[in-house]
């Protein structure tokens, strides 16, 4: 059965909307030349687990930038963008998310552990779940460049990554 459009919409179900069509078509509409191309990897970055979650060290990566003391909307004065490792011990008490997109009235980040679950991870580690949780978590903010991830932020938290023992990650994009 395929997809048929009403004209009068039944509210109980959904209507599937293509985000990468309408990308497409916003792109085109704002006078680029070229259709949007979705960012595409020939060879995929993960790999099984070497050794059980309870002898692991587990980090975390964040697509947020580390807070500054104030919320910027000014794109001028917003934090930089670049890949980052932090402390997890003390954990910032807020992070920056003001220059993200998403729904900012049905939601909030101020429920840090909702975005940078450290302390959960470090609860599984009470219970021996997981060996331990890195002393560092790590930031690739949000930049929208397959170029740039590929080329630095990613070499810089594998580096990060390599120093602090992390036999696994937990990506927890925003």
């Amino acid at each position: 059965m395929g997809f048929q459009e009403s004209a009068t919409p039944d509210p109980a179900r959904r209507v599937f909307v293509s985000y990468i069509d309408k990308s497409r078509e916003y792109y085109l509409a704002q006078g680029f030349g070229n259709p949007y191309r979705w960012a595409y990897n020939t060879e995929i970055p993960f790999t099984p687990l070497a050794k059980p979650l309870s002898e692991s060290r587990i980090g975390v990566i964040t697509t947020t930038s580390l807070w500054t003391g104030q919320d910027h909307l000014d794109l001028v004065d917003r934090p930089p963008k670049h890949a980052y490792a932090a402390p997890c011990d003390p954990l910032p008490a807020r992070m920056f998310t003001m220059d993200l997109a998403w729904d900012k009235e049905a939601t909030n980040t101020d429920d840090l552990g909702s975005f940078l679950p450290v302390t959960a991870l470090k609860k599984l580690a009470a219970e021996g779940r997981i060996r331990d949780v890195s002393p560092r978590f790590y930031g690739v903010p949000t930049e929208y460049s397959q170029r740039k991830t590929n080329s630095q932020d990613a070499p810089a938290v594998l580096e990060y990554l390599r120093e602090d023992g992390v036999d696994a990650t937990l990506l927890v994009g925003l």
